[in-house]
């Protein structure tokens, strides 16, 4: 052999003849089953092939593959051993100039079919399947350094190597689950396990992907994972996706999150655990890729989800409805509950990712989701519920909800104006979301997350009555200004939001208790002086209203009511720390404690708890008096004028169009009666005019709403966009023009009057009007009351 070898050195052109002779040799010994001729040229040809490394050394290793081809489709196993031992050795060696004309096709195949050999014995199936798997890597590793690596990644040779790894590591999963966990693997155990080489070879092959083949190495995976029916369970396609994730290069992780929700979209037709299945791999995939770069997919993957949310509540409602036999009742109800952790998983996914984006994009997801709910009688939202009737539209309101509630979960931003915008507020704080004690806890939650920029709402947590409001360390900062005119835009809107939900009839415990968080969350992070009375005004109003309860509302709801308004109070009094105040609400509160119990939070909200029959016997000590808080607070300095005025919420437009019992039912509308002092002949002809089309005109003022509302459009746009010196030169010209023709045309009014002067005049004076200058006049004492003039 050493001679040999010196030869082929020095004669680098005979290579050709020594490969092709050794090759003949070769075939004809492997034909008549001489292994030991087979073994001594191979070696032979493996030691020739690392020791020459010239240029004629390209035929020789046409030879050489020749022959390990041969050595592959021999039937022996040792063969097939040997010629891939020989064909890991040959991809090891760095070759000088690229090859343009070799293909390594048969050497896929055959590999390939090594991985899924099926040897009775198992010792053999094993080398077997080594062999394969360390073939397949050989192959990888020769092509990816070559020239002409793009071959390999075509999709008939994918086709081939990604199932045959997954194969080898589903398999052995499978051995290890039924004999128990095994233990860590040493180095030779690396060797000799297929799963783990398998897994090796399928990391290295995706950490040599690059950003145009990166599909052709993941689809693969998916046909794998359909047709050996992994998604349920799904623990292997979570650990394979897994590897996937952590060993592809990061920029390119937004391409296996969309091949994942497009395969989601094949799949959408599937059984609720497959498409579960699917989600939480989904889920996996953006646990990794959330904080790296996800490229353009963040809009896409929350569309796609809440599509198939839909879809799912869409199935589970068609279920329901078509369930009517014992046994399809039933098989309803299990596809009910697994409609439900397909809903679960979307909503985990959803939140797992939303809360892993930056802040500018998570407020653009909040709104995005927000658009999706739907809210009766607007058509704003972009979901389709066609065909989800009213059952279906409020789970999928739940479910958005709660989508919306894991994203905003941790969100903390700068000013209140930018976490609830007036696009984001209004459909929040929808009537629409009110049908339903649920609907309205979700909201009130997600507005806690919002609104608790110092986390104090754990502090809050539980409606009760803190003796001492100091020991609970509430963090709270300055108002600032935007904050204030949030207030002041959308205050009315935050207080007719918590005094309607106070009077809802399905309220349970669980509402009382948001709502007063609410209360506490908007006196700590948005309350000035001016706030802090409109919200002593808002409870002295839940209190009448359950002392006089216009809405028939049961016991139990009304001594809630004044539970709650007993627990902020004291609250609030503590927090603005008037005295006075301080010692009013205390008065009451022990008053109530010997007396009425059932109107403070750690009695009503106990299992049993004996509930009053009526609240007219009272005595008013029980209740706080809007008097003597007025006295308090007017002693510290707080303008207490509005507190005699009592709060009534304000009318909105989504009344009008809300199928809910509207505020407008409850407040007074005023009607212009005609004066008796018209002629009987004008009545009669008004009358005459008084016909259905008449009054259909008069009803129908749908068009002039929109005409206002276009009007107020485009001032609110003329108000943020024009800017500020042209606004405030626009506004000082107009005021300045109608005072000044107002002026004129009454002091013109002065000069023409005849009136009887008085003996003498009390002065002269010269008028001046716009560019109008009378002469000296005498001064009259002339009143009007209207300009007060003299």
């Amino acid at each position: 052999m050493e001679k040999l070898t010196f030869y082929a050195v020095s004669a680098p052109e005979k290579l050709d003849r020594i490969g092709s002779y050794l090759a003949e040799r070769l075939s004809r010994d492997v034909v008549r089953h001489r292994s030991g001729y087979v073994l001594i040229a191979m070696e032979a040809l493996d030691q020739l092939l690392m020791a020459c490394h010239s240029q004629s050394i390209k035929p020789f290793v046409e030879s050489f593959l020749h022959m390990v081809a041969k050595l592959l489709e021999s039937g022996e196993p040792k063969l097939q051993v040997l010629g891939t031992n020989s064909f890991v050795k040959f991809a090891n060696i760095e070759e000088d100039t690229p090859s343009y004309h070799r293909r390594y096709d048969f050497f896929v195949s055959r590999f390939s079919a090594m991985c899924h050999s099926c040897h009775t014995d198992p010792e053999t199936r094993t080398e077997i399947r080594i062999a394969g798997i360390r073939g397949i890597q050989g192959v990888v590793r020769k092509t990816v350094n070559d020239e002409l690596r793009a071959t390999i990644w075509e999709p008939q040779h994918m086709d081939k190597i990604v199932p045959s790894l997954l194969f080898n590591m589903q398999k052995t999963e499978e051995v290890d689950s039924r004999i128990g966990p095994p233990p860590s693997p040493s180095a030779t155990d690396k060797e000799e396990n297929p799963a783990v080489l398998a897994e090796n070879c399928f990391r290295e092959l995706l950490g040599r992907a690059t950003f145009g083949n990166m599909n052709n190495a993941v689809r693969p995976v998916f046909a794998h994972l359909d047709h050996h029916k992994l998604w349920d369970p799904n623990e292997f396609a979570v650990h394979c996706f897994k590897i996937i994730m952590y060993s592809i290069q990061a920029q390119y992780s937004h391409h296996v999150i969309q091949e994942i929700l497009g395969h989601l979209d094949a799949r959408k037709k599937d059984s609720p655990r497959v498409r579960a299945g699917i989600i939480q791999v989904l889920l996996e995939a953006v646990a990794i890729a959330a904080k790296g770069s996800i490229g353009p997919t963040v809009l896409e993957v929350f569309n796609t989800l809440l599509k198939h949310l839909r879809l799912s509540v869409e199935f589970e409602a068609n279920d329901l409805q078509g369930g009517s036999s014992g046994s399809a009742n039933f098989n309803t109800s299990s596809k009910d509950n697994d409609e439900k952790i397909v809903q679960n998983a979307i909503i985990q996914t959803i939140g797992f990712f939303g809360s892993n984006l930056p802040d500018y994009q998570r407020s653009e997801i909040m709104m995005f989701i927000m658009g999706k709910v739907p809210v009766f009688g607007t058509s704003t939202h972009t979901l389709d519920i066609s065909q989800l009737g009213d059952l279906g539209t409020r789970r999928i309101q739940i479910m958005l909800l709660r989508s919306l509630l894991m994203v905003t979960s941790g969100y903390k931003a700068k000013t209140i104006v930018t976490a609830l915008p007036g696009s984001f507020l209004d459909p929040l704080l929808s009537p629409s979301l009110m049908e339903d004690y649920e609907l309205r806890q979700l909201v009130l939650e997600v507005m806690h997350n919002l609104m608790d920029r110092h986390d104090n709402r754990a502090k809050l947590r539980g409606i009760r009555i803190i003796p001492d409001v100091a020991d609970l360390k509430i963090k709270r900062e300055k108002i600032c200004r935007q904050d204030t005119s949030f207030m002041k835009k959308n205050g009315q809107q935050l207080y007719r939001h918590i005094y309607l939900g106070c009077k809802e009839e399905d309220n349970v415990q669980k509402n009382y208790e948001l709502l007063y968080t609410s209360l506490a969350l908007i006196t700590i992070e948005l309350a000035n002086e001016e706030v802090v009375i409109d919200l002593i005004r808002l409870a002295i109003a839940l209190q009448d209203s359950a002392i006089i309860n216009e809405d028939n509302l049961p016991m139990f709801h009304r001594c809630g009511i004044m539970a709650l308004v007993a627990a902020y109070l004291n609250f609030v009094s503590q927090m603005i720390a008037v005295p006075a105040f301080c010692q009013h609400v205390s008065k009451v509160i022990e008053i109530r404690t010997m007396e009425a119990p059932y109107f403070l939070p750690e009695h009503i909200f106990r299992d049993k708890c004996m509930l009053p029959k009526s609240l007219e016997k009272h005595d008013k000590n029980v209740y706080f008096l809007t008097n003597k808080i007025a006295e308090s607070l007017g002693g510290s300095g707080y303008s207490v004028e509005r507190l005699s005025v009592p709060y009534v919420p304000q009318v909105t437009d989504e009344d009008r169009l809300s199928r809910r019992k509207s505020i407008v039912d409850t407040v007074s509308i005023q009607v212009d009666i005609l004066p008796n002092s018209i002629p009987s002949d004008d009545v009669v002809s008004n009358t005459e005019e008084i016909t259905f089309e008449a009054l259909k005109k008069a009803i129908d003022t749908s068009g002039m709403e929109e005409q206002e509302k276009e009007k107020r459009r485009l001032v609110i746009e003329k108000f943020q966009k024009a800017p500020f010196e042209e606004i405030a030169a626009q506004c000082e010209s107009k005021v300045s023009e109608h005072m000044a023709n107002l002026l004129h045309d009454r002091l013109a009014q002065i000069l023409e009057l005849t009136i009887r002067p008085p003996p003498s005049p009390s002065g002269t004076l010269t008028i001046t009007s716009g560019h109008t200058q009378y002469q000296s006049v005498p001064v009259y004492e002339m009143k009007f009351p209207d300009l007060c003039v003299y």
